[in-house]
């Protein structure tokens, strides 16, 4: 493999590759705003500028540049000599930074991006100690450019990374670059808003304060917010994301680059549709149909009693009525989630109706020009709760929402377990009808609804940013998550209800879930071998100790 030297340390690269994928390939940090992996290349922010010595093609012998030359731009060559931090791109890199910093309103105590703003890390690292600029600076108005995004345009570099995604990633060319020089700034056409499904991107890609999220804006300080890594839970497309939170809170979703699935990038509706996590609509206590509430200062004892409530009407209806038990799993649950539920059902009644909830399909996939595919299907797991539920199924058909209507119609089931999780009402009009035909309906959900008013026991479950697990994505990527956030209140994850009822039912302590345990068992049974050998799980970043010295006032 072809080698090249940075700062004196010989680096291997691939050919193709520029100075600065090199560099980064390697974790060898060169200064950039302009550049960014999913976009066309530019070189106009100047600070990637370095010394570069190559070797003479006919002599051998290494021979500089006549001028500094942008890593981002140059491509990589055996033999190639590159520095960074030598006397010209040093001053390069100083003189950089002292212009960029001309008109900037230095306004990082108010500013959104503070903490995580490449302006401050740069200035500190490569700038100048203090401003020789004494003039007074250019005003740039702040701008509401769409729905969901903010442009302070005095803070702005004019790396032009917003532009160049919404021409090469979305295609729809809503920013542009007005005006030249000094005045030039980022604007969009007359009439026309910043309102694609991906425009929440832009925030990201931005390397300064810029673009702010006017979800995020004067809402949290980034270096109180705890990142675990995630995955999409609102649709099939198994984004990988980061859930950013702090004291049990939710406060921004983040994408999380994976170039076999989402590459940088995760739609609005992503981004933006977890706000149901913090709803006052939350299930947070067990409740029993005909019995008063339960006291919220004795969770434990509500959680007793409407276990009990539930084991005592599945025997029940096993014992006298001699019909079977049915269950309805939310393609919203996790493969985990399923197995437990329905090795509870099957415990029960071994010839349980299994059967995967209704899937949400809003119109058709839509494709963007940079590769980006939004799903249609609104389930972030049909097809891993299916395959959990046909390995375990004994070879008997595993039925879809209609199916699991039509089967309790038929009026042969009288019991029926159904969980919902769905971000907004999911029960139709037809499978409420059904469920009223049977005398025992167990709710496992997170937000009251037609469900958990005619249910005879409701059990409030947790969202997926509550809770491990694994999703199955529409191309059949399985893929793992962590838990971001403790359940609401007392609401417990679907699976520990599973072990609960399971435990119950069997007069003994119940374990706590884990999700790791859980998928080893999983992968010993016929079907679910992927648990073990296809699951692809977050990579951990080492943990990085803060150098910010907390000082008690």
């Amino acid at each position: 493999m072809p080698e090249l030297t940075i700062n004196g340390k010989k680096h291997a690269f691939k050919p193709g590759q520029s100075i600065l994928q090199a560099a980064l390939d390697q974790e060898v940090e060169i200064p950039h705003y302009c550049y960014h992996p999913g976009l066309s290349v530019v070189a106009n922010c100047r600070i990637c500028l370095a010394e570069v010595w190559q070797p003479n093609a006919k002599t051998g012998k290494l021979e500089p540049f006549p001028k500094l030359v942008p890593t981002c731009q140059q491509p990589a060559a055996d033999g190639m000599v590159v520095y960074t931090d030598s006397p010209k791109a040093v001053a390069n890199q100083k003189a950089v930074m002292e212009f960029l910093l001309i008109n900037h309103p230095v306004d990082c105590p108010v500013c959104d991006q503070a903490g995580e703003c490449h302006l401050q890390d740069y200035s500190y690292q490569y700038g100048r100690g203090e401003s020789r600029f004494t003039e007074a600076k250019n005003k740039q108005p702040k701008k509401d450019i769409g729905p969901h995004v903010l442009l302070y345009s005095d803070r702005c570099i004019m790396c032009t990374r917003c532009v160049r995604f919404t021409r090469e990633v979305t295609g729809t060319g809503e920013l542009m670059v007005d005006g030249r020089g000094s005045t030039e700034q980022i604007d969009v056409f007359p009439g026309v808003a910043l309102d694609n499904e991906l425009s929440g991107n832009v925030v990201d890609l931005c390397p300064v304060g810029a673009l702010l999220d006017k979800d995020f804006l004067f809402q949290q300080r980034v270096w109180f917010l705890k990142k675990t890594p995630s995955i999409d839970g609102l649709t099939s497309s198994g984004d990988n994301i980061s859930v950013e939170h702090n004291d049990g809170r939710v406060y921004r979703v983040k994408p999380r680059a994976n170039m076999d699935v989402n590459k940088w990038w995760i739609t609005d509706e992503v981004r933006y549709g977890w706000k149901f996590v913090h709803s006052e609509k939350r299930l947070s206590m067990p409740a029993i149909k005909g019995r008063d509430a339960f006291d919220p200062l004795r969770p434990m004892e509500a959680w007793r009693d409407a276990i009990a409530a539930v084991d005592t009407a599945m025997t029940q209806v096993r014992a006298s009525a001699k019909k079977g038990v049915a269950l309805l799993v939310s393609p919203m649950l996790s493969c985990e989630d399923a197995y437990h539920l329905a090795r509870y059902a099957l415990s029960v009644d071994p010839e349980a109706l299994l059967a995967v909830g209704p899937v949400p399909v809003q119109g058709e996939d839509k494709s963007f020009p940079g590769g980006f595919t939004i799903r249609a299907e609104k389930a972030p797991n049909a097809r891993g709760v299916r395959r959990v539920l046909e390995a375990l199924s004994g070879g008997r058909p595993v039925a879809n929402a209609q199916g699991f209507e039509q089967a309790l119609s038929r009026g042969s089931f009288g019991a029926a377990i159904v969980t919902g999780n769905y971000p907004s009402e999911w029960l139709t009009s037809s499978l409420e009808s059904a469920l009223r035909a049977v005398g025992t309906v167990v709710a496992i959900d997170t937000l009251s609804s037609r469900l958990t008013e005619m249910a005879s026991v409701v059990l409030p479950g947790a969202v997926w940013v509550e809770k491990a697990g694994s999703f199955e994505n529409a191309t059949g990527r399985l893929q793992g998550f962590e838990q971001a956030i403790d359940p609401l209140e007392h609401a417990k994850n679907e699976s520990q209800i599973a072990l609960d009822l399971a435990a119950a039912r069997a007069g003994r302590a119940a374990p706590r879930f884990c999700a790791v345990s859980t998928r080893a068992e999983m992968s010993k049974v016929t079907g679910l071998e992927c648990m073990a050998n296809a699951l692809h799980a977050p990579e951990h970043p080492e943990t990085v100790d803060s150098d910010m010295v907390m000082v008690e006032i």
